[in-house]
């Protein structure tokens, strides 16, 4: 039986209700995060609260809770849960409304839940263990606050059924000028004449965590040439290596984009390399 948390309390998934008159509902007013955890240890905390605090920042939402405060009910939630491998999903949204109107009051109570999902470890590096993925690219149509980890995902959704629909798993978006923003769930990474290339951040791109923890683990462990500026999609078409990252796939090969192979539509020596990097040092953070 799965526990969930819900506004200061622990119970049963199955019994956890939540209003429908919670913006969350009504209007997709929230914010989340997905933190990995393994063997019971949570994959950079950190940096997961940071990112979720300038989420909150983003959309002018306080809560009555400290950092400490949210790392108590995560811990007590996975023990709760027996620990071992899982995800953590985390919502907070700015809660109950008494009528339905677009405008929020600054006195809103804010609705906390969180709940736990099996995951499987990702790759630990070799081709037999990999989860490859084939891609289409379309231009981005989400909307233009994409920095802030905001549950209203429709535009995601959409374009992830634009990649269903063609037989792929995962899109690759552009903006108008043709520049690499990000896919429909994950950051990208992009290997072209041994020169590593991702997306610089800006209000088109989430600034992804486990993003965050390869620069920072290529920086420290390689020597290896990486560029974080804008990616052309002639760059990315004509890439020796295409990597997803995100905190569930940590990071994954992309073998095929719009029905072309990347290289040579298996996974690439440099993803292995940084994948294997991944898996020794998944709980360091900076």
């Amino acid at each position: 039986m799965t526990m969930a948390y819900l506004n200061g309390a622990l119970t049963p998934l199955s019994e956890a209700r939540i209003s429908p008159m919670d913006r969350g509902f009504l209007f997709g007013d929230g914010v989340y995060e997905v933190i990995p955890c393994y063997g019971g240890r949570m994959v950079a905390l950190a940096y997961h609260l940071e990112r979720l605090q300038q989420s909150l920042d983003g959309i002018a939402l306080s809560v009555p809770y400290t950092e400490e405060d949210l790392i108590g009910l995560l811990e007590e939630l996975v023990q709760q849960n027996g620990g071992g491998d899982m995800g953590i999903y985390l919502q907070i949204t700015r809660g109950v409304v008494a009528q339905r109107q677009h405008a929020f009051s600054q006195n809103c109570e804010p609705t906390i839940f969180a709940y736990t999902f099996p995951i499987t470890p990702p790759s630990d590096g070799s081709a037999d263990t990999a989860v490859c993925y084939r891609a289409v690219t379309r231009q981005d149509q989400r909307w233009g606050r994409c920095h802030i980890k905001s549950t209203a995902l429709l535009g995601n959704v959409l374009h992830m059924m634009e990649a269903v629909d063609e037989g792929a798993e995962e899109v690759l978006l552009f903006n108008a000028s043709d520049e690499l923003t990000e896919a429909a769930a994950c950051n990208v990474f992009v290997v072209l004449d041994d020169v590593i290339l991702t997306p610089e951040l800006d209000h088109q791109k989430l600034p992804g965590v486990t993003r965050r923890q390869c620069l920072e683990l290529l920086a420290a462990h390689t020597d290896w040439s990486v560029q974080v500026r804008s990616v052309s999609k002639q760059e990315v078409l004509a890439a020796n290596e295409i990597w997803l990252s995100s905190s569930t796939k940590e990071l994954a090969p992309v073998i095929s984009v719009d029905g072309q192979p990347v290289g040579d539509g298996k996974p690439g020596p440099l993803w292995s390399a940084a994948q294997q990097l991944f898996q020794q040092h998944r709980f360091d953070t900076a």
